[in-house]
Parts: C-alpha cells; structure tokens; sequence
C-alpha cells in the first residue's frame, strides 16, 4: 500500500466521519449514510484489494462510533468491509475509465446494498424499530439519491486535484 494513497483515504475517512456525525437522522434514528461516498469514491480512485479492505474497515468502525442507531455498532463493523468489496466488483466491472455518471449508478447501487445489508443485519443483532420495507423506502433510497448527487458534485473535483498534484495517474 502506498503511503500517498494511504493519506488520501484516511482523509476520506476523516471528511467522511464528520459528514456522518453531523447528518441528523430521518427516521427512527436512521440517517443517510455520507460516511459511504467518502469509502466509494476511495475504492473508485484506488481500487486495490488492500486499500478497499483498509478503508472498509476503517469506515466501518467509525461509522459504527458515530451511528444513531440503537444498536448499530455491530452492523456498521459488519456491513462496511462487505459493502466496500461488492462495490469494487462494480467498480471493476466498468472500470475502463470510470465517469461520473457511472460512479453516481455504482454510487446508487452500492448505498442500496448497504442499506440492506446494514438493515438485514440490524434485523437479526438488535431488531428494528419500524418495518424493513418502510425503512429502505425511507431512509435507504433517499440516501442512495444523496449519495449519487454527492458523489457527482465531488467526484470530478477530486479526481482533478488529484492528477494535478500527480496522486494518481492519468488515464487516457
């Protein structure tokens, strides 16, 4: 692992711990996720096994401290490093040269199967306050529309700052 790309995704983490902390919930203490367009867009600019397990991790922990959910410590630690590989499959899956709007479908996809996953889990540890169905209406696809528009908006500025400053390559 390289340490420049090390320090590029702790500071995601960090961006997106303080996004996630300071989300108000929407619903029975659930809040879209912002934690998880920081996690996608390091896997999109560095996507190698060990970075996508080190940031999944990583996420997950902190999300797991910052969460509102009553008992969602477990399924936060659980549900990212799982999240973060089936996003890479995606991710791979398009990778020629990924562009914004692919980023922002993989980006919809990627929060959908989080929230489900986070949900499913939460289901079966601690129980949820209202019904699985009414929560991924709720909070999980509304989030994952969030997260698209977030990751539109930021993923192209990042990208440029970053093969500007020559912390990753060009592709061409």
């Amino acid at each position: 692992m390289k340490t420049k790309e090390l320090v590029i995704m702790a500071l995601f983490a960090a961006i997106g711990a303080v996004l996630h902390s300071i989300m108000p919930p929407v619903l029975f203490g659930m809040k879209p996720d912002m934690m998880l367009v920081m996690m996608f867009m390091g896997i999109l600019l560095f996507p190698r096994v060990q970075n996508v397990l080190m940031i999944g991790i990583v996420t997950g922990i902190i999300s797991a401290l910052t969460t509102s959910f009553p008992g969602g410590q477990l399924p936060n630690i659980i549900e990212k490093p799982v999240t973060a590989f089936l996003f890479l499959a995606l991710a791979l899956l398009i990778k020629k040269s990924v562009k914004t709007a692919a980023a922002a479908v993989i980006t919809i996809a990627g929060t959908f199967i989080s929230g489900v996953i986070f949900l499913a889990l939460a289901l079966l540890i601690v129980g949820l306050p209202g019904g699985f169905t009414a929560l991924v209406l709720a909070v999980v696809l509304p989030a994952a529309a969030l997260n698209a528009i977030a990751i539109v908006i930021m993923y192209p500025i990042v990208q440029t700052i970053l093969r500007r400053s020559n912390m990753i390559e060009t592709v061409k």
